[in-house]
């Protein structure tokens, strides 16, 4: 038996421990640890007085990765900006956000789920976590929608989509977790992820008003606001925009000239603005302390993810089924771009069963290549690649696309997770009732991602600018 049959039947494994429903992360470590005892062992010709060996040689490789890869600068983001949004939160900013987009947005059919959509994608430009955007906007949004008579289902529904928003709209701890797997420029991605994120959200406020106009009373509009109250509500928002354009001009420099510094820096001088902020409002210590915890809980969660699944890539790397896969693909008799829709498919499927972290970070060591492999290879000039675009744009496109799919999962039965915080922080709400409200957008979902398929540019004009 070859190491590509003994990385196949890992992985087989792997996805059995996962549908059983045990945690990506531990499934993965413990694949991975098997595995590499597996190819060691193999490689010594089975024999049993090198089992031992084997064992021994597989728990050094597997201990040194942790460490290795999750000790480096982009990773220090990931806290920063899931602080930057929990600080906001307890500092009453989310609120006035919200406030703000239902005077302005409330009176369009629907207004008040329009204005949830576009208050949360205000959040999520300084939180990237969705769990914790989905989690906030379950406190403050549906108790509103269901006084204005909304179905408790559908504005349930709108606060778990609306909180996938965080996955692309930067900054994005999902982006960044991918540029640091495919090796990719982290400013670069989250650059890109402005648009598509601002394109998402008008395609769910779209979703809602068509939906308020076929059925009036599914979403009422909120009227009585006069244009002298409208401004007056956003004073108290500017707290949040100005955070990101602090964050914009200190990693990209719009004005010209190099960066004033690195993500990692940008993340943490945004995160320190919102501290100071929060001082401004008022913030307690017992504020201060809950926001500390639930972003140490959340990175955590994360970070548990990450060394478990890079203990599995690490035995990707000896199985060679990388390499592997890029050349069955490349080898395929049907069109790149057909290729890639089967792919995006697939992360559709896999999502039913897997988080978004862990199913990018399980599957991109294997499918990215072999993606790279189709548009010509990762230097491949623009004019003579598949999908029209160089190597570093395609790696763009192609993680936008992929983090697009991971929010979709994030939605989809039986573990999306966003819908069981959404039930989690209502008593009066269950998983199944959000799972229905959150139908509808799927759609949505879909013809975004027919779209960023269909128009590259919406992904990548702002990268192509830096």
């Amino acid at each position: 038996m070859d190491s590509i049959d003994i990385g196949l039947i890992v992985t087989g494994g792997l996805f059995v421990m996962v549908v059983l429903g045990m945690r990506v992360g531990f499934a993965a470590a413990i694949a991975g640890l098997l595995g590499l005892v597996w190819i060691f062992w193999a490689k010594k010709g089975y024999a049993p007085e090198q089992f031992g060996w084997a064992i021994g040689v597989a728990v050094k490789t597997a201990g040194q990765v942790p460490h290795s890869k999750v000790a480096s600068q982009e990773l220090s983001l990931i806290p920063t900006f899931v602080l930057i949004g929990y600080l906001a939160y307890y500092a009453g900013l989310t609120t006035a956000l919200f406030e703000a987009a239902k005077r302005w947005l409330g009176w369009l059919p629907g207004g008040m789920a329009v204005a949830t959509v576009f208050a949360t994608a205000g959040f999520a430009a300084v939180s990237g976590a969705s769990v914790a955007t989905s989690a906030v906007f379950a406190r403050i949004a549906i108790p509103e929608m269901q006084a204005m008579g909304y179905n408790k289902r559908f504005a349930a529904g709108v606060v778990a989509a609306a909180g996938t928003l965080a996955s692309l709209i930067p900054p994005s701890a999902i982006l960044v977790i991918y540029a640091i797997i495919v090796e990719q420029d982290v400013g670069k991605l989250l650059l890109a992820g402005f648009i598509p994120g601002a394109f998402s959200a008008v395609i769910y406020g779209s979703l809602i008003i068509g939906m308020a106009l076929l059925w009036p009373k599914m979403g009422p509009p909120v009227g009585g606001y006069s244009w002298k109250e409208r401004f007056v509500s956003l004073p108290p928002a500017f707290p949040i925009f100005f955070v990101v354009f602090i964050i914009i001009v200190f990693i990209y420099n719009p004005f010209g000239g190099d960066a004033w510094g690195t993500p990692t820096e940008g993340g943490a001088l945004g995160a320190f603005v919102v501290f100071l902020m929060a001082l401004w409002k008022k913030m307690g210590w017992k504020e201060f302390r809950d926001a500390l915890m639930e972003t140490a809980k959340l990175s955590a969660m994360i970070f548990t993810i990450i060394w478990g699944v890079l203990i599995y890539v690490r035995f990707l790397g000896f199985a060679d089924l990388p390499g592997a896969f890029a050349d069955w693909i490349s080898s395929l008799h049907y069109s790149p771009m057909m290729i890639l829709i089967c792919i995006l498919l697939a992360y559709a499927v896999l999502g039913c069963f897997m988080d978004a972290i862990g199913m990018l970070l399980l599957t991109l060591p294997v499918v990215y290549p072999a993606v790279m492999a189709l548009n010509g290879g990762e230097n491949v000039a623009a004019a003579d690649s598949a999908f029209g675009m160089s190597g570093p744009m395609c790696a763009i496109w192609f993680g936008i696309l992929v983090v697009k799919m991971a929010e979709f999962c994030l939605i989809t039965p039986p573990i999306g997770l966003n819908c069981f915080v959404v039930a989690g922080v209502r008593d009066d709400l269950t998983v199944q009732d959000v799972f229905r409200g959150v139908t509808p957008f799927f759609i949505a979902d879909a013809v975004t991602i027919g779209l960023l398929v269909a128009f590259p540019a919406i992904v990548l004009y702002l990268p192509s600018l830096a």
